[in-house]
């Protein structure tokens, strides 16, 4: 039985769901990269980074290759590349929005200007039952 295009796209998206793995995706971006400089740019164990590699690599979406004892590791095509730009685009939207919408709440809300001082001769107000303010 053949899986629906919308579990396997949900299935891509989850695999891609990972801070290192996007981390190491972006890095890609610029050619292939040794394990060892990509755990220079990246704060992790060596045993998470193989772990995140792994995946990437079984899900096909990064190719390794060895020369002698330093494995690299490179983009498997150009798409993912447009992918991680296309999330850029969109995140920036997204976060532009919201940064327009904060703005736009602070302008409306009178709360959020500042209230004047009182009179310095001002009497203070008194609640029954509370002592007067000092």
């Amino acid at each position: 039985m053949q899986v629906p295009l919308y579990q396997a796209k949900a299935e891509f998206f989850r695999m891609l769901g990972h801070p290192v793995r996007i981390r190491v995706l972006e890095l890609l971006q610029a050619g292939p990269m040794p394990v060892r400089d990509l755990l220079a740019e990246i704060d992790v164990e060596p045993s998470n980074l193989s772990q995140q590699l792994a995946v990437l690599r079984r899900s096909g979406i990064v190719v390794s290759t060895r020369e002698g004892a330093t494995v690299s590791y490179a983009l498997a095509g150009g798409d993912v590349a447009d992918l991680l730009r296309a999330a850029r685009r969109i995140l920036t939207e997204m976060l532009a929005g919201r940064t327009e919408l904060l703005a736009e709440l602070r302008q409306t809300d009178p709360c959020s200007e500042p209230h004047p001082e009182p009179h310095p001769h001002a009497h203070p107000v008194t609640v029954p039952g509370r002592p007067f303010p000092k």
